[in-house]
């Protein structure tokens, strides 16, 4: 039950900041960790969508709120340059 909370909260504060620009670290397997940028697209019931930016390309990818609670997953919000808050 506690696990259902924690993922409905980290729904609601990523609703509040769909079309914010993001930095996604996720681990690539055997010791790689990949960063991204790019914006907050969309949420649904048990996913987000994250438009990367690319080269002369764009990407978008999906991830389940439990890949945040899991730390599968780093979200940090961007204000310009600066981190402004990590889930």
């Amino acid at each position: 039950m506690a696990d259902r909370l924690a993922l409905h909260e980290i729904k609601k504060k990523l609703d509040d900041h769909v079309g914010a620009r993001v930095r996604l670290k996720t681990n690539g397997g055997r010791k790689k960790t990949i960063i991204r940028e790019g914006f907050l697209e969309k949420t649904y019931p048990s996913i987000f969508i994250i438009v990367i930016d690319g080269q002369g390309a764009t990407r978008r990818v999906s991830y389940s709120y439990s890949d945040i609670l899991t730390d599968t997953v780093e979200l940090t919000l961007m204000k310009g340059e600066k981190e402004i808050r990590c889930m």
